[in-house]
C-alpha cells in the first residue's frame, strides 16, 4: 500500500513539474492567460498530493495499534509508558 501510494504521490508531482514547465517554455508564446491557468491548476497539485500519500489505507498499521506480536506490543508499551494488564 505504501509504495502505490508513493507512486501516485511522485507522479502527481511529476505531472505538477510539468505543467510549470511546460506553461512557461511553451505555452506562453502562444497564450500567456493558458500558461497562467495551467500554473493555477498546477498549484492544487501539490496539497492534493500530500493528502493522497499520507492517508491512511485499511491494512496500514498506525503508532497505537497493537501490532499482534505481543512481546513488540509489550516494548512498545513500556516506550509510551503505558501499563498492560
Amino acid at each position: 500500500m505504501y509504495a502505490r501510494r508513493r507512486h501516485l504521490y511522485f507522479a502527481m508531482m511529476g505531472t505538477c513539474l510539468g505543467l510549470f514547465v511546460l506553461a512557461w517554455a511553451v505555452v506562453r508564446l502562444w497564450s500567456v492567460p493558458a500558461a497562467v491557468g495551467m500554473c493555477l491548476f498546477a498549484m492544487l497539485i501539490p496539497p492534493v498530493a500530500a493528502i493522497v500519500a499520507n492517508r491512511r489505507g485499511p491494512d496500514d498499521r498506525w503508532w497505537d495499534d497493537p501490532s499482534g506480536d505481543p512481546k513488540s506490543d509489550e516494548w512498545w508499551d513500556e516506550l509510551d509508558g503505558k501499563k498492560r494488564h
